[in-house]
């Protein structure tokens, strides 16, 4: 008997070891952050004003001073109404920064602190692209995005698995979480080779892992990636925007990428 009670303390004892040796193993680093902590500053070393495009959301886009702040520690991104820029035809002019180019992320986990504001038409997004393929065949990382007054935000992935063969269920390409638009969240995705994992305030939400399939293109998300982080108005999701609720922003507090150490 006293063998016995021996020998299960000593597994006992083996398996917290180990317990813990697997949770030192398996802990995140932080390895980059920009924390926007230079007031009136952008890093351009990092971060590029996203240029003006033909799809809904980069339709608006523009580098006028008024789309963007820094300051009290936050990137601040406006949609606004074009009241001033005469040379630009487009009724509302929006802010958004990405990295590409500049700073790409594979493995890891990336999340970022922010603050929604909300007005009809308002598509707040922070998002991933590949850097060297095209759409929708190299991926895409949508890790939050924010409509109208909504309550919830959606995670999603699309490629050519999802969005040209219009495979969306086997598996889940993605989901919505709730969260206070008024307050700052916390939103971020675990970028694996086989999976990517998605969060909301740290509580997993949903994964998206690579499957066997006969299927092209089912899991692009194991190559380098570029985070965009921008303000969009209207489009054919999100609906008409009312400019009277305009100037909309969205605050960034941080951004920040760990690795497995």
């Amino acid at each position: 008997m006293k063998t016995s009670l021996f020998n299960y303390t000593l597994i006992a004892l083996c398996c917290l070891l180990c317990s813990c040796h697997t949770s030192r193993k398996e802990a995140w680093k932080l390895v980059w952050e920009d924390s926007f902590t230079r007031e009136g500053f952008i890093d351009t070393a990092t971060w590029s004003k996203i240029p003006r495009g033909l799809s809904d959301w980069n339709n608006y886009m523009s580098p006028f001073d008024s789309c963007y702040a820094v300051k009290n520690g936050n990137l601040i991104l406006y949609g606004i109404k074009n009241n001033t820029q005469t040379q630009d035809t487009a009724p509302y002019l929006t802010g958004g920064v990405y990295t590409k180019g500049k700073k790409t992320f594979t493995e890891g986990k990336i999340e970022i602190r922010a603050k929604l504001g909300s007005a009809t038409g308002a598509w707040p997004a922070i998002w991933m692209l590949p850097e060297n393929a095209q759409w929708p065949t190299g991926g895409e990382i949508d890790i939050m995005e924010h409509l109208n007054f909504d309550t919830i935000v959606y995670q999603t992935v699309h490629s050519h698995y999802t969005y040209t063969l219009g495979i969306k269920n086997n598996p889940a390409s993605g989901a919505t979480a709730p969260i206070n638009p008024n307050d700052y969240n916390i939103y971020g995705v675990e970028l694996y080779p086989d999976s990517l994992v998605f969060s909301v305030n740290r509580q997993r939400i949903f994964a998206y892992p690579r499957i066997e399939t006969d299927q092209p293109g089912q899991y692009p998300y194991d190559k380098p990636f570029y985070l965009l982080i921008d303000m969009q108005l209207g489009g054919n999701w999100v609906g008409k925007v009312n400019p009277e609720e305009l100037p909309v922003k969205m605050e960034i507090d941080w951004v920040r990428f760990y690795q497995k150490q």
